[in-house]
């Protein structure tokens, strides 16, 4: 048996007035999705328990039977084991956006949240920014390592590894000053580095570069989500499968090395719109096809559109998803001769009506190359929820789709 777990992060939506009141998935041209949904077993499942932050490394350890409110120690940890990064004890991993904030002559803590992602800086810019911000605010236990576009990683020894840091992407538009750290709450060495920061980066090269050609400068830092050394039990001695993970993003195939799982890099892979999705399915197939039981494929598109408030570009990414991933990948497994399951679902909602993640139940279909089930007539939020089959916990997906 073969297992092919497919994630549009972020693709499950609200109605969308632009879309005349439709999802960004109702609104997709998806055949593949569709069909297959059709005659598979499906409904709603909840992958990020209620009392814990809807984000991605949560709901993808849920995916993958890890139970976050166990396994879950931020994003950033298991970002930088992605990045060959060899924690000790006692540093704390942070995530560090480069971000722009409002290009004003106002106060720091006045400024306004423009971008999360500094429109999708390339990581080649980026790194030149990482390398100035080392230089110049240099600190014995403090390094900041380059990830990709604008998601890095602060390493940080004997730091508070549990501050509650806002995260960018949940205050865009709004004035930075009541989101960032505070002295009072033990947020002083976290708020000096942002603050220097800015002043290390706002007139940098880079940006002024990117501001002569139209676009955003990346020019402050964000730091978000600590955590420490992460741990996770051996994905293949608890299933009994060689797994595989394919993804442009550090927090995903972190959690495929913490797990002992093979992750593949793809040539192009960005996580976002504009990324590799040929690629992807080429990667799924060959690592079926090199002895793998179950891959894993996450495509980050979805969630950076939702989070840029780009309806249309989100129901685009949504179809390249269905006819340059699923589609071929389906083709791959119906002709080799193998019984298969395939699970389709996002991880969390991005609604581009809020530009962040919520908390809200996801769609999910799993079908069974051996037998139809009676499905959903389309794959979407509305039709999922009408079935009433509902699962609280996500970590239980795996028990519904392998075979022990």
């Amino acid at each position: 048996m073969k297992y092919f777990v497919l994630i549009p992060d972020g693709m499950a939506d609200r109605p969308i007035p632009q879309l005349d009141g439709k999802t960004p998935m109702e609104a997709a041209c998806k055949p593949h999705m569709d069909a297959l949904c059709e005659v598979s077993a499906g409904g709603t499942v909840l992958n990020v328990p209620a009392h814990m932050v809807p984000e991605s490394d949560t709901a993808n350890l849920a995916i993958l039977s890890y139970d976050p409110a166990v396994y879950s120690r931020g994003r950033s940890p298991l970002e930088a084991v992605s990045m060959g990064i060899q924690m000790a004890e006692d540093e704390t991993a942070i995530r560090c956006n480069v971000v722009t904030v409002s290009d004003d002559d106002l106060p720091y803590e006045q400024k306004t949240m423009i971008d999360h992602s500094a429109d999708e800086i390339t990581t080649a810019e980026a790194d030149q920014l990482v390398k100035a911000l080392n230089e110049a605010l240099p600190m014995e236990g403090r390094v900041l390592h380059t990830g990709i576009s604008y998601r890095h990683c602060l390493i940080w020894k004997n730091v508070d590894s549990t501050y509650n840091f806002d995260r960018p992407h949940d205050i865009i538009g709004q004035v930075i000053g009541d989101h960032l750290p505070k002295e009072e709450n033990g947020g002083g060495e976290f708020l000096a580095f942002m603050k220097k920061g800015y002043e290390v980066l706002n007139h940098h090269p880079v940006n002024e570069d990117r501001r002569r050609r139209g676009l955003r400068p990346a020019n402050s830092p964000w730091l978000w989500s600590p955590g420490t050394k992460p741990a996770l039990p051996s994905f293949s001695e608890k299933w009994g499968l060689k797994g595989t993970v394919i993804s442009a993003v550090d927090l995903i195939k972190g959690i495929g090395l913490c797990a002992g799982m093979e992750v593949i890099d793809v040539e192009g892979a960005t996580g976002n719109y504009h990324t590799n999705y040929t690629g992807k399915a080429d990667a799924a197939i060959d690592a079926f096809k090199n002895g793998s039981d179950l891959v894993y494929v996450h495509v980050e598109a979805p969630d950076e559109c939702g989070h840029r408030g780009e309806w249309d570009v989100k129901v685009k990414a949504i179809e390249k998803i269905d006819s340059l991933i699923l589609a071929p990948v389906f083709s791959y497994l119906a002709g080799c001769g193998e019984d298969f399951k395939i699970l389709v679902l996002p991880d969390h909602p991005t609604p581009v009506e809020i530009r962040t993640h919520s908390h809200e139940p996801v769609p999910y279909f799993l079908y069974d190359s051996r037998k139809a089930a009676e499905g959903m007539s389309r794959f979407s939020e509305a039709n999922a929820e009408a079935v009433e089959n509902y699962l609280p916990d996500g970590s239980k997906l795996f028990d519904l789709m392998i075979e022990k």
